[in-house]
């Protein structure tokens, strides 16, 4: 087989094996060509696809969380995030849900602040953040006795949260991207989009495997 020019190859899937279907996520492997010819094996973690939510104060504070994450058996500091619960949900009447749920907030403006793919390696994941500003409070919901039922809340300043980020305080891939980038904004060296903006990485074959 003729290799092709840097970036032409278009590592076609010649096929496709479901290893494990679970409630927030699938597996799969898939057989891939590479630009030389030879197949090789990828795995794939299918995901429904999630957002994100940079509550900003009018004193520029951050809604910050510390939650209960079992993968790294310890507490992280992170924005108020949830999955997508179908493949038709407006993602951003799902921030505005999670942004009600955790924080008990709701906003006036909406807008988008980063899109990330946290492990695009092995993973389908991408994440959406919206930046909400014009905030109030609202009464939380009953949480249950999940994770989410001790979530400890605490507005910091931006400022703050970047040095958290840079000191390996804040290490939630998405968090410290939406940090990040609220800053350069703030700095005046970009500006956030329109929540009706393209979102070409977000994940659909999940929510279709829910409903086949």
């Amino acid at each position: 087989m003729t290799r092709t020019r840097p970036g032409e190859h278009g590592f076609p899937v010649v096929s496709s094996q479901d290893i494990y279907t679970g409630r927030v996520m699938a597996l799969r492997a898939d057989s891939v060509v590479m630009p030389g010819g030879r197949e090789a094996v990828r795995e794939i973690i299918e995901h429904p696809g999630a957002v994100a939510v940079a509550a900003v104060d009018a004193e520029d504070r951050i809604m910050m969380i510390l939650q209960y994450r079992h993968a790294v058996r310890r507490r992280l500091w992170e924005m108020p995030a949830g999955l997508l619960d179908h493949a038709a949900e407006d993602p951003a009447e799902a921030a505005a849900r999670e942004l009600g749920e955790e924080a008990g907030l709701v906003a006036d403006e909406w807008s988008v602040l980063v899109d990330t793919v946290p492990s695009p390696g092995f993973s389908e994941e991408s994440v959406r953040v919206y930046l909400a500003t014009g905030l109030h409070e609202v009464d939380r919901p009953d949480l249950g006795d999940d994770e989410e039922s001790e979530l400890e809340l605490r507005w910091v300043p931006l400022a703050e949260a970047v040095a958290m980020v840079l000191r390996g305080e804040i290490v939630n891939a998405t968090t410290v991207a939406g940090i990040l980038a609220l800053q350069v904004i703030r700095d005046g060296h970009g500006a956030p989009r329109p929540t009706s903006a393209p979102w070409p990485d977000r994940p659909t074959r999940f929510a279709a495997r829910k409903h086949a």
